[in-house]
Parts: structure tokens; C-alpha cells; sequence
């Protein structure tokens, strides 16, 4: 009997033929099939994936306005790199970064210079390859040697911070952190620069723990060595996530442009600038900050273009989702959204406290980042709680922190606007019930508290891609 659903390009999608058939991920299509099929395929095989609002892992936005994502999908077609033929679109990543500028307390916001990125990564990178370029200028013009530069930095940055050591053959000067200390001081700093520093860089909100680095005292001793040594070394503040914190959380906190060693600034749009991923930013104090040999232009998209940035080719959509969410919220909407993160994150930290089994890590809260470890040994680990978690939906990970003070295991929450008080109450009754449950079964001890399958995220990721076929 021949097969019903051969040729046919109707009928219930379940009942078609490709819903029976294997697909092989190493081999490129003959054929087509029909767009719902294609559609249904993929969308029902994400669901293997964790839910979003539930990872609370990642710091990426995952909730936005249907006006913002409508604003997404009208913008989709648009190269933002044609800046001669979307003109409109490149004008408004311009007013972003000015008024970034102007949250970040620049001198002049309308001499700001700056660039969307894809994320902090690209615009850290930038901001360094910018300082390097400074450095190794003023150094020939002095008919000095360019041959040693440094970059000093802590152990608590983004690795992006090594990997812009190792791809740009500049000195790696880190920071190490310590068991009671996550975060680096004036006097670490000092310690490690030189005439041949091209940068320092501090952090407005660690990855690892939700602190910041002292910034305003690290500007300090930089203005000291400059008026004693003759080192104009500048700051480099990556703001990644607390670049969108601090301006509503804190206003009076001095950690950027008003301090005058402050050279340039990333701040991730696709964080807690409330964005979708991936957008970032990069902002100078002024143009003398970027050196003009490195901005390219080029004339072959039909008139003569700046261009600073690694990649070339990119969607416009996110810029402009940044910049709805500028005139959507202004000061007063992003004060108030961060104001309920920041009070959600209290809650649970307090709450964490007062269930007598955890230490919180970052009791100052720099972000709505609720950093936390078990207290005394009781049966379980860290990494067990997380994987108990995950089988309620929960993504909470579990890690060490780098070498140095790799004997602390931790568990992480990022609080984002679309974590509500009831979400957190409902985490923290699945979480106790979590400890109780584990504490009466006493899973066995590894050798060394290590992550398992589900929280180290290149074990997990291989483990997941097996499952779904796309690796053999």
C-alpha cells in the first residue's frame, strides 16, 4: 500500500512522514519540506532545552515588551553596518551611545565616542586594543621600546580579559583572588604597574561573585602614579552587567567618568540593559581615547564609512531594542525595575541567611546577584543541590572559584525583572525542600567536591547535544 503522506503537503503535521524519519546532522539535505514541518521539527526539539525564566544562571535578558520584540522583527532585514543605505538605524546607535555618555557621567556626553558590540567580549577587546594602540603610540613618539606591554587585572573578570592577553600578545598580569577575598585592591594593583602598562582594568559587578572591584580608590592611585612616575595609564571599567545597576541602584557611586583616570567603559545591552541578546557597547571619555588608526573606512557600500569594530556584517535589531528601551523606560522605568531586582535579591538573601544553612558570599549586593555556599558539611555539596534543583526546572549552577580560591564551591542566582517575588518564593521552598531531602539521603561523597553532568557547563553541553543527536 502506498504511504498516505508521500507528496502530500497537507494534513495533520504529527502525520506526515518527516515526523517518522531520522535526520542526519552530518549530512547537508536533498530535499526540502514544507515550512510548518521544518518549523515544528525545530521548535519541539528546543524543548529539550532549559526554560528561560527558570535559568538562573545567565544574565541575559529573557522577557520583553511585544512592542519591543515587534520593533526586533521590523529591524531583522536590516544590515546596521550599511550605514549609507540605513541611515536611520545608524543614527540612533549613535544617540545611544551619547546618552550612554550621559549615564555614565562623561565631561561632555556629546563628545563621547563609542560603538555598538555584540556583547561585552567584543567591546572589551576593543576597549583594550584602543589603550594598547595609545600606549604603543606615545611610546615610538618617545623613542621608546614597544616590546614588553601589560594589561593588570583580577582573577574575578571574564575570561575575555585573557583571551584579549593571549590574542593581542600583550602580558598578563592577574590578580589572584584568595579564599576571603574575590575582588582586587588599590595596593594589588600597584604592585604590578609599569611604564609599560597599557591598561588596569576593574570590574562594576564579577561574574564569579557579585562584587565590584574598589574603583574609585584604583583611579586614585592612578592619578598618584601619574603625578609621580609620569604614567598616564588609564581605567578600564567593565560595567558588563553593573554598568545598568549602579546609575539607578546607587547614582552617587563614583565609578565612571567622573573619575578622571576612567578611559572607557563596556556595558552588555543583552544584561541588565534589558535587551535580548546580543548587543554591547563601548564607550570613550572622548575621541582622543581611540586612536585614529584604527578606525577603518571603507566606500564600498556606496560612501565613505568609519567602521571600529572586529566584526562587519550584523543585524541592526538589537540597537534598536536598546534604544526603545531608553525612550520606553528613561531614568524613571529603569529605577524602578532595578529597584524591584535589587529588593527581590534582598529577600532572598535574607531569607537565605535566615535558614541557618547558607553564607552568603556578596552581603553588599552590588547587583541582584544572590552569591551563596553551605555552611559546615551536611551530607551533600553544592553541586548535589544544584543537580536536585534541576529536576524542578530549576538552572542554578554550581562552581568553584578560580585558582587561588578554588576550595570555595558556590551556588549562584541571578535575579533578573522577569523573577518575581512569588518565583523566588517558590525557589527557595523547592531549594530548602532540596536540603531536607538531601541531608536525610546523604548521597555519597566524591573524592573532591567537583561539578557533576549538569553543572559544569562543557559537560553538560556535550551531554545534551548527544541526546539530541547533533553530535556522534
Amino acid at each position: 500500500m502506498s504511504d498516505p503522506t508521500e507528496g502530500a503537503w497537507f494534513g495533520p503535521i504529527h502525520g506526515r512522514r518527516q515526523f517518522r524519519e531520522h535526520i542526519d546532522p552530518m549530512q547537508f539535505p536533498a530535499d526540502g519540506m514544507p515550512p510548518a514541518e521544518a518549523y515544528e521539527l525545530l521548535h519541539t526539539g528546543l524543548m529539550l532545552d532549559g526554560r528561560e525564566t527558570l535559568n538562573l544562571a545567565s544574565f541575559v535578558t529573557t522577557w520583553m515588551e511585544p512592542e519591543a520584540e515587534a520593533l526586533i522583527h521590523d529591524t531583522l532585514r536590516k544590515n546596521h553596518i550599511d550605514h549609507e543605505e540605513y541611515p536611520a538605524a545608524s543614527l540612533v546607535e549613535e544617540g545611544c551611545v551619547h546618552m550612554l555618555g550621559a549615564l555614565f557621567n562623561a565631561p561632555d556626553p556629546a563628545k563621547v565616542v563609542g560603538v555598538g558590540t555584540i556583547g561585552s567580549s567584543e567591546a572589551i577587546m576593543l576597549g583594550l586594543l584602543a589603550h594598547k594602540r595609545t600606549w604603543r603610540n606615545r611610546r615610538e613618539a618617545a623613542g621608546l621600546s614597544t616590546d614588553h606591554p601589560n594589561v593588570v587585572y583580577g582573577a574575578e573578570t571574564h575570561v575575555v580579559w585573557d583571551k584579549f592577553a593571549n590574542y593581542f600578545d600583550v602580558e598578563m598580569r592577574k590578580i589572584p583572588m584568595t579564599a576571603d577575598r574575590y575582588v582586587v585592591s588599590a595596593e594589588d594593583v600597584e604592585s604590578r604597574v609599569d611604564e609599560n602598562t597599557i591598561a588596569v582594568g576593574a570590574v562594576l559587578g564579577t561574574t564569579h561573585i557579585g562584587e565590584a572591584d574598589p574603583i574609585e580608590a584604583i583611579n586614585d592611585l592612578l592619578v598618584r602614579v601619574k603625578h609621580e612616575r609620569g604614567w598616564d595609564i588609564p581605567l578600564h571599567v567593565d560595567g558588563a552587567s553593573g554598568a545598568f545597576i549602579a546609575p539607578f541602584a546607587e547614582p552617587e557611586l563614583a565609578w565612571d567618568f567622573r573619575l578622571p583616570q576612567v578611559a572607557s567603559i563596556n556595558a552588555s545591552g543583552h544584561k541588565y540593559g534589558l535587551v535580548y541578546p546580543g548587543v554591547g557597547w563601548l564607550i570613550f571619555r572622548d575621541a582622543s581615547k581611540l586612536p585614529e588608526d584604527l578606525v577603518f573606512s571603507v566606500n564600498y557600500l556606496g560612501g565613505a564609512q568609519p567602521t571600529y569594530t572586529f566584526n562587519f556584517s550584523r543585524g541592526s535589531a538589537m540597537i534598536q531594542a536598546q534604544m526603545y528601551n531608553f525612550l520606553r523606560l528613561g531614568r524613571t522605568g529603569y529605577t524602578s525595575i532595578v529597584g524591584n531586582m535589587m529588593a527581590n535579591a534582598r529577600h532572598l538573601n535574607d531569607a537565605l541567611v535566615a535558614s541557618g544553612r547558607f553564607e552568603i558570599l556578596n552581603p553588599g549586593l552590588s547587583e541582584p546577584v544572590v552569591t551563596f555556599r553551605l555552611k559546615g558539611d551536611p551530607g551533600f555539596d553544592v553541586y548535589h543541590l544544584s543537580a536536585r534543583l534541576r529536576q524542578d526546572g530549576w538552572i542554578v549552577p554550581a562552581y568553584s572559584l578560580p585558582p587561588d580560591a578554588e576550595q570555595v564551591h558556590l551556588m549562584r542566582v541571578v535575579v533578573r525583572l522577569d523573577l518575581s517575588r512569588q518565583m523566588i518564593d517558590l525557589l527557595l521552598r523547592d531549594l530548602l525542600k532540596a536540603c531536607d531531602d538531601l541531608a536525610s539521603e546523604q548521597p555519597s561523597h566524591r573524592a573532591a567536591a567537583k561539578p557533576d553532568l549538569w553543572t559544569a557547563p562543557a559537560r553538560a553541553a556535550a551531554h545534551s547535544k548527544a541526546r539530541t543527536g547533533f553530535v556522534r
